[in-house]
């Protein structure tokens, strides 16, 4: 009988040793350093926070311990449930990938990852997170994702356009994905996505959607001039909103400006002041950049309605020189994230702002990305535990996800609705 009870005691300790050996170890700390330059072997970055090597390059060999010799075991100490101790829960592993730091995506990649390492420096409970660089092609980013895919429970990225659609195309998406980025959509029909894919990336056609919505909500009557340049993404947003609009049974034309040199071509101006003075149209959803907008409203006048994307926004919420304004824009209205907007707002005040050199003008884009990294975290922290369906007060708009299990992943962002006065775009009152 004593022969028995030790052969199972034995076992059990052995039983534990494996166990031990395979739980993933991390370590801790109360605040994220400033980032680690990638190196060729495994450093520490922030806590719990690596930077793997180089995709390709092989990793050190592993140390395989010798086979013990076998000992006599005592019998263990039995000892009351409530004494016992529950092992510690697994950590859930995150796998951020992002282009180089010094590729042509270097700023992007950099303010996505800051605000990533900011939200996660408040809230690491039970999660183990690596930041992949990988090479700018789509195919550097494929190889990197399969790599990982392997190794990590979710995955947070690619960051371009081309990237998000090789990986929504290869047919290898079965962890948790986070795309950083809308894919391209050929021949203007939207890409269909895997069902373990979310695509959370700041996309000027969602915010071309929300505009159109915002629109019919307020129920103007009459037809709409979408109005753009010949720049892509300016086009895409026409395109969106057209789409949008006239699904909700509203008539749009288009109208496309030359714009040599940034300047909006005074023969086009003229022909549009024409159009509107002849066919009083109810506004003027302007696709353009603020100093393009600038140029349409002196052309047209202020008595017209026009509408915009967060591209007519061109300052943070640091405002730091007060000849920061662009009285020209009184009244126009449009859309864009809590961080450029809302200071009050309690998911913003929560997060630093994205440092900058001494001097050095405030970039929206750059901090718009920067939020992208702290909503793109919040996103993979419900997912890690395990919560398919939530809803976000972010810091990039109120966010809705649902990522169930073998059916259709859906993620949709509403963003804050504004108004130019005295010079600087303030958040409406009521929002639809």
């Amino acid at each position: 009988m004593f022969t028995g009870l030790k052969k199972t005691a034995a076992l059990a300790v052995l039983s534990v040793g494996l166990l031990a050996a395979w739980m993933p170890m991390a370590a801790r700390a109360d605040s994220v350093p400033p980032l680690a330059q990638a190196a060729p072997a495994m450093i520490e970055s922030a806590p719990g926070t690596v930077i793997l090597p180089p995709v390709g390059q092989p990793a050190a060999p592993a140390v395989v311990p010798a086979t013990p010799a076998p000992v006599e075991v005592p019998l263990p100490t039995v000892l009351p449930a409530s004494a016992i101790t529950p092992p510690a829960p697994r950590q859930t592993r995150i796998a951020l990938l992002l282009p180089s730091r010094g590729g042509v995506f270097g700023a992007a990649s950099d303010a996505v990852r800051m605000g990533f390492l900011t939200a996660y420096s408040r809230q690491k409970d039970n999660l183990q997170l690596a930041v992949i660089e990988t090479g700018d092609s789509a195919a550097d980013m494929q190889r990197a994702y399969d790599e990982a895919s392997a190794r990590f429970d979710v995955l947070v990225g690619p960051l371009s356009r081309s990237a998000v659609t090789a990986i929504a195309q290869s047919g290898r998406v079965v962890k948790p994905t986070i795309a950083l980025a809308q894919p391209d959509s050929p021949h203007e029909s939207e890409l269909k996505l895997p069902a373990q894919m979310l695509t959370v990336g700041l996309s000027i056609d969602d915010e071309a959607r929300q505009v159109a919505n915002w629109v019919e909500k307020e129920k103007t009557p009459g037809r709409i001039f979408a109005v753009s340049t010949g720049v892509a993404w300016q086009k895409r947003a026409v395109r969106a909103f057209l789409a949008t609009a006239r699904q909700l049974g509203m008539q749009v034309d288009v109208m496309e400006l030359s714009n040599p040199g940034n300047v909006l071509a005074p023969a086009g101006l003229a022909q549009l002041t024409r159009r509107i003075e002849q066919e009083r149209p109810a506004l003027v959803f302007a696709a353009m950049d603020a100093a393009q907008t600038v140029q349409l409203r002196s052309a047209i006048g202020t008595d017209m309605p026009i509408y915009g994307t967060s591209q007519v926004n061109p300052f943070t919420l640091d405002r730091s020189n007060p000849e920061d304004r662009r009285p020209e824009l009184e009244g126009v209205r449009l859309i864009d994230i809590p961080w450029q907007l809302q200071p009050d707002n309690v998911a913003v005040g929560r997060y630093p702002r994205l440092a900058r050199a001494e001097n050095e003008r405030p970039n929206p884009d750059l901090a718009r990305l920067y939020a992208l990294g702290i909503d793109a975290f919040r996103v993979a922290h419900e997912i890690a535990q395990q919560h398919s369906g939530f809803d976000l007060d972010g810091v990039t708009g109120r966010l809705s996800v649902n990522m169930v299990t073998g059916g259709a992943s859906y993620f949709q962002r509403q963003e804050t609705q504004a108004v130019y006065q005295d010079g600087l775009p303030v958040p409406i009152a009521d929002q639809y």
